[in-house]
């Protein structure tokens, strides 16, 4: 069982920086592709980045390319954001799931293990 905590979120006016954090409770990542998805009110969750288990590929959303980059080590997953817009005000999530691909990457929400998210608020 993965147990995911993210941090770093926080309060940024457009055009900001924030680097969040996803640490698991035990054990590595290293078996795992990650991703990074996002829930504003009263909209679905939705797929920011994504990493595949060997950090070979890694895939964004159209609207957050150029801007956000998702990395990691063994023990953290990471998403630093750039040039923040207003629109990008939501509930962070990190998720997990075992890859036996060392190359793919998921963009849809079919991962097992999640976090309980971070806020991120842009304000104009």
């Amino acid at each position: 069982q993965v147990q995911l905590v993210e941090s770093g979120g926080g309060l940024v006016q457009a055009g900001g920086s924030l680097r969040l954090s996803c640490a698991a409770s035990q054990g590595t990542f290293r078996a795992y592709a990650m991703g990074w998805f996002r829930q504003a009110p009263g909209k679905e969750r939705e797929f920011v980045a994504a990493i595949s288990r060997t950090d070979s590929r890694e895939g964004y959303l159209d609207s957050v390319k150029g801007r956000f980059t998702i990395s990691r080590d063994n023990v953290n997953l990471y998403l630093q954001m750039t040039s923040l817009k207003v629109e990008d005000t939501a509930m962070y999530y990190c998720a997990a799931r075992p890859s036996l691909s060392p190359n793919a990457v998921w963009t849809s929400p079919t991962y097992d293990y999640w976090g309980q998210g971070t806020q991120v608020t842009v304000s104009s």
